[in-house]
C-alpha cells in the first residue's frame, strides 16, 4: 500500500490501471486497495497543486502565517484550541509546533486589512490564546515538493568587471 500512496502523492491523477501497470500488479487489487485507503482515512483528499500567478482570471489573495502562544487545556490539550482554530473558513493549516510557539496557523484573505481583521478580532480573542505573531508571505517559491518560481531575468544591468 506504501508504494500506492508514494504514488498517488506524487501525482494524484494517476488511474488505477497506471498505478497497477507500474507496480505490475492486478487492477482490481489496486482499486480495492485505493478503496480501503479512502474508506480508512488514509486519503483524506485529492487536489491540483495551483500556481496562481499563472492561473486565469487570478484572484489576489494574501496569505499569512500566524504563530500562536497558547495554554493547552487540562484534558484535551492543544486540541480543542485547534479543532475551535481549524473551522473558521479563512485557515488552510493548523499545525502543532515546537520551538517558541505552539500552533501554527496558515490563513488567507483577499486583502492584508482582511488578514489582520481575522487575527485580531477572531483568533486573538480566542479563550486560551496568550498572544499571535503575524508573518506575511510575500512570495512563494516551492510547496508540497512543486517549484513555482523558476529563475525569471533581472531586469537589473551587468556591472562590467
Amino acid at each position: 500500500m506504501n508504494e500506492i500512496l508514494e504514488l498517488l502523492q506524487n501525482d494524484a491523477r494517476l488511474t488505477p490501471e497506471e498505478i497497477a501497470a507500474m507496480l505490475k500488479k492486478d487492477v482490481k487489487d489496486i482499486r480495492r486497495k485505493i478503496k480501503q485507503l479512502e474508506d480508512s482515512g488514509v486519503i483524506i483528499k485529492y487536489a491540483a497543486l495551483v500556481n496562481p500567478e499563472k492561473a486565469p482570471n487570478k484572484k489576489e489573495t494574501v496569505r499569512a502565517i500566524i504563530e500562536l502562544s497558547v495554554l493547552p487545556e487540562r484534558e484535551t490539550g492543544f486540541d480543542t484550541l485547534a479543532e475551535r482554530i481549524y473551522k473558521f473558513p479563512q485557515v488552510e493549516s493548523v499545525y502543532l509546533i515546537s520551538g517558541g510557539y505552539d500552533l501554527q496557523v496558515i490563513v488567507e484573505g483577499r486583502t492584508l486589512k482582511e488578514v489582520a481583521f481575522f487575527v485580531s478580532e477572531k483568533l486573538a480573542p480566542l479563550n486560551g490564546v496568550r498572544g499571535t505573531k503575524t508573518h506575511f508571505v510575500l512570495k512563494k517559491y516551492k510547496e508540497n515538493g512543486a517549484i513555482f518560481a523558476g529563475k525569471e531575468k533581472s531586469a537589473r544591468l551587468e556591472i562590467a568587471p
